[in-house]
This record gives C-alpha cells, sequence and structure tokens, in this order.
C-alpha cells in the first residue's frame, strides 16, 4: 500500500475517490441487508377443520408452514448476500473508473500548466501561461509561474544588456591600449628593455582580448536565440579548424588520426559551432604531450550526428574530468596558466551543445588521455540528402 500511495498524484486521487465510493457502496449494502434480515413476514393462517379430531392435522400444518416461511426466508438471505457481493465487486470496478475520471477531471489544468511551463525556454521567455477562469487555487498557481517567468525574462534581458554594454566599454579602452602602446614601440630612440615590457604587454592585451571574446561567445550560447539556423557540416569545420592550426600541430610534433567525413551534417549557428569545433581542436592541441596524438572522428545516422575528439596522455581523474565544463576549469597544476588559454574552451563548448539541443560527453581514457564526444541532431545538407 505505501508503495501504491507513493505514486502520482492522479493515482492517490483515484485510490482516494475509489476508496470513498466504495466506502459509501459497503455501508449502504450493509444497512439494506440488516433492513432486510429485520422484517417480519406473517402469514394469515387457515381455519382448522371442525371438530376435535382434526387439532392434530391442524397443528402439524402450522408447523409445515413456519417450517416453509422459515426457508423462504433463509433462501431470500442468501440471494440477497449474493447479490450484495456482486454489487460490492462491480461498485470496485466502478469506483476506480469513476476515481479516474475525477482524478484526470481535477488535474488537467495543472497539466495543461506543466505542458506549457515545459514549452517556455529560453528563447521564449515573453510567452505566459496565461490561465482564464475563476479565481482558485489553479489560477493563482499559473499566475505566480507568469510573475516568475516575468522575472526571469528580465532578468535574462538587462543580463543581455550587460554584456553587450561590457563589451563595448572593454574592448575600446583595449584597442586604445593596444595603438598606444604600437606608436610608443615604433618610435626609433626606444630602450631595448622598454621594448621587451610592450612585447609582453602586448600579449596581456591579447590574452585579455581573447578572454573577453570567449566571455561574449559563451553569453550569446547560454542566453541568445539561434536565428541564424542553417545546415552546417561538422565535417568541413573540423578540416577547417585542423587546416587553421596545422603550424602548431607542427610545432608539436603531434600525429594527427583524420577520420572526417564531409557529410557529418547539423543544423545550428554556423559561427557558434564553427567556434565549438576550434575550441575541441584548440583543447586538444594545447593541453596534449609533445609529440604525442589526436585522433578526430565524424559520425552520422538518420537523427544524430557525432564528433569525437581524443588525444592521448597520462591518466586522468574522471570526476575532474567531469567539472571541465565549467568555466576556468583546468585539470592539475599543468594546466593553470596555460599558454594562450582562457579556461573557456570546454565551457563554451558546453553551451554551444546545450543551446543546439546537443549532449557533451567528457571521458578519462582508461589508458590516458581524453575522449570529448558532441552529439547533436542529423539535419539534411545543402544538397537536400539527409547524411
Amino acid at each position: 500500500m505505501g508503495k501504491l500511495w507513493s505514486g502520482t498524484v492522479g493515482r492517490r486521487f483515484t485510490i482516494l475517490y475509489a476508496t470513498g465510493f466504495l466506502g459509501s457502496a459497503i455501508v449502504l449494502l450493509a444497512l439494506t441487508f440488516l433492513m432486510s434480515g429485520s422484517r417480519l413476514t406473517t402469514v394469515a393462517p387457515e381455519q382448522p377443520p371442525a371438530g376435535r379430531s382434526n387439532l392434530a392435522a391442524a397443528e402439524q400444518q402450522i408447523q409445515d408452514l413456519q417450517r416453509q416461511l422459515s426457508d423462504v426466508h433463509a433462501q431470500q438471505n442468501h440471494q440477497l448476500l449474493v447479490g450484495s457481493l456482486i454489487a460490492l465487486v462491480v461498485m470496485v470496478g466502478v469506483s476506480l473508473l469513476l476515481g479516474r475520471v475525477l482524478a484526470g477531471r481535477v488535474l488537467r489544468p495543472l497539466r495543461l500548466i506543466t505542458a506549457a511551463t515545459r514549452r517556455i525556454s529560453a528563447e521564449n521567455l515573453h510567452q505566459r501561461l496565461a490561465v482564464a477562469g475563476p479565481v482558485d487555487e489553479v489560477k493563482e498557481l499559473a499566475d505566480t509561474v507568469d510573475g516568475l517567468l516575468e522575472r526571469l525574462e528580465a532578468s535574462f534581458v538587462a543580463q543581455r544588456r550587460f554584456v553587450g554594454n561590457a563589451a563595448h566599454e572593454l574592448r575600446t579602452p583595449l584597442a586604445t591600449m593596444r595603438a598606444s602602446l604600437d606608436v610608443a614601440v615604433a618610435k626609433p630612440e626606444l630602450a631595448t628593455q622598454t621594448a621587451v615590457l610592450a612585447d609582453r604587454l602586448r600579449t596581456e592585451l591579447d590574452r585579455v582580448d581573447h578572454l573577453l571574446e570567449g566571455f561574449l561567445v559563451l553569453a550569446r550560447a547560454q542566453h541568445s536565440t539561434l536565428a541564424d539556423r542553417t545546415p552546417v557540416s561538422l565535417g568541413e569545420l573540423a578540416q577547417e579548424a585542423l587546416t587553421a592550426r596545422g603550424a602548431d600541430i607542427t610545432a608539436r610534433t603531434l600525429t594527427v588520426d583524420d577520420e572526417v567525413r564531409s557529410n557529418a551534417w547539423t543544423r545550428g549557428s554556423p559561427a557558434l559551432l564553427s567556434r565549438m569545433v576550434e575550441n575541441m581542436v584548440d583543447n586538444a592541441i594545447v593541453h596534449n604531450q609533445e609529440s604525442g596524438w589526436i585522433r578526430i572522428s565524424t559520425e552520422h545516422d538518420d537523427t544524430e550526428t557525432r564528433l569525437v575528439v581524443e588525444t592521448g596522455g597520462r591518466v586522468l581523474d574522471q570526476s575532474q574530468v567531469d567539472r571541465l565544463t565549467q568555466p576556468f576549469e583546468r585539470l592539475g597544476a599543468d594546466r593553470t596558466g596555460s599558454e594562450g588559454s582562457s579556461g573557456l574552451g570546454l565551457s563554451i563548448v558546453a553551451a554551444i551543445v546545450a543551446a543546439h539541443g546537443g549532449r557533451l560527453a567528457l571521458l578519462a581514457r582508461p589508458e590516458g588521455g581524453l575522449r570529448v564526444a558532441v552529439v547533436l541532431p542529423s539535419a539534411a545538407g545543402r544538397e537536400g540528402v539527409t547524411p
């Protein structure tokens, strides 16, 4: 009974209503049975034949009538009992059915609210439940959810506005500082020590600019709508990323096992998906051992498209790997302050994957290294042929 009662609200309401109806039926049948057992049946006696000699025959006839009356009364009670049991069994089914109907009727507004709430996401926070009807507990609940959505929408809008304003306000002084630095370095009488300092400042400015760009991409992936959804080939993006980082791959003498297919299509923002693939490739290059290897592959079927990037290296802790999707999370001291790394790479990948309705899986390979797998909904290519 505990497991049965611990189910859904609809099941609990069904049990509650069915118990109430069944209890009422049992009480009604019990009262009917008790009242039928207290009824008195009288039979008018026949006039005995005249004469004293017929007295014994009259008494025998009276006894026979009483016995017959008792048998009839017992048979009626038995029939009433059997009929009551049959009615009780029927009422069990009727009570469950009626309880289910009433429970569904009572919970129907809540189901509508739940379905409408599930359809509302960060892309359509402007929508409201707008439940009509009398002012009752259900409408109060819907109005409360509408108020919560309104506050969430205001918070999202304020956050987007802050990101846009911060980007504008920060990039302007960065550009001014870089220009002033370039002008100072261009002077012929610049001392050697000052030139070295200028180079170091320029490097730090580039890192700050790279970090700012990462913040903007992360904010866009997390809080913006994807209005520019078009068919995109993850295979082509992977080939472009490998070509763009060819010099870095050569410098670190990395071996690339390329199993990329150009027909791995998905649908989404080309700019964000390109950044996603670039970050996956960059992560495999920067956080790799010297003379290591990279394996990059694509797979696809009618429903999903996959991009997998694997690297070798030391054995990693899966609990630490699971935290790499959080901003500024790195694995160990060797990753802290990595050259050219902002600590946002995989967090940006995770945000872009989530914005496109996909899944990101980070796996510490048992033999050492990291496996990063992205799964996105499959789509038709530019030729209109489903991969």
